[in-house]
């Protein structure tokens, strides 16, 4: 059996996803060695999406709750001083910034993406930063020690700009229509659905054994 390739399709402004971090995490660190790994920005406020905290805040605030609720995961206080203050924040929700850094990103550690993205993920939802803003990343920069100035000059550049959409692209034409989605991909025609919105790592770990028992047991493709 070929190598497959596990994608899993995100938004770093999805509350779903960063509830859904810690469960991927484990995954990808579990299957590393099975499969090739993608991480896919889906673009979910881009366009006409993009709108203020002030317009989209009351939502969060009742929508925040609920996924603390079925994933565990915490919410920090910074983040929610901007939802509950939504016509005193300046912050506008705009998936584009933070898809272009994860290209980037993936320029000097393509094996990490998972990590930059869920560093994104609790860089907004428990910090408090705001992704739109330049200074959002500086610390992740720190962290994995990528060099300030050659980072913010292809934050800035169209071609990763480019990168950024065609990924928004890609994972329309994987017919995601929410995140997170995790996908595992045979070839170019044959794809197995793991996860759709959250799901516990109990329940994703047996869908993808699932799968791997039914390839391994199916004659090889030509």
């Amino acid at each position: 059996m070929n190598k497959l390739t596990l994608i899993y399709c995100y938004d770093a402004y999805c509350g779903w996803c960063y509830g859904f971090s810690p469960v991927i995490k484990k995954i990808v660190s579990q299957y590393k060695e099975e499969f090739f790994i993608e991480v896919l920005s889906g673009g979910m406020m881009v366009g006409e999406h993009v709108m203020p905290i002030e317009q989209i805040g009351p939502y969060i605030q009742k929508a925040y709750r609920r996924v603390e609720e079925l994933t565990g995961i915490q919410f920090g206080e910074d983040f929610l001083w901007h939802i509950n203050n939504p016509d005193k924040s300046d912050w506008v929700m705009n998936s584009e910034k933070p898809a272009i850094a994860l290209c980037v990103f993936k320029e000097y550690y393509p094996d990490d993406a998972i990590l930059f993205a869920s560093d994104l993920q609790y860089a907004l939802n428990y910090e408090g930063r705001d992704l739109d803003d330049d200074e959002a990343y500086r610390h992740l920069l720190q962290k994995y020690k990528i060099p300030e100035e050659e980072f913010y000059t292809k934050l800035k550049s169209e071609a990763f700009k480019e990168q950024a959409h065609y990924e928004f692209a890609l994972c329309k034409h994987l017919q995601v229509t929410s995140f997170p989605q995790v996908l595992i991909q045979q070839n170019d025609s044959k794809f197995y659905l793991i996860a759709k919105g959250f799901s516990d790592y109990e329940t994703v770990n047996e869908r993808i054994q699932h799968v791997l028992k039914e390839l391994r047991s199916s004659p090889e493709e030509e």
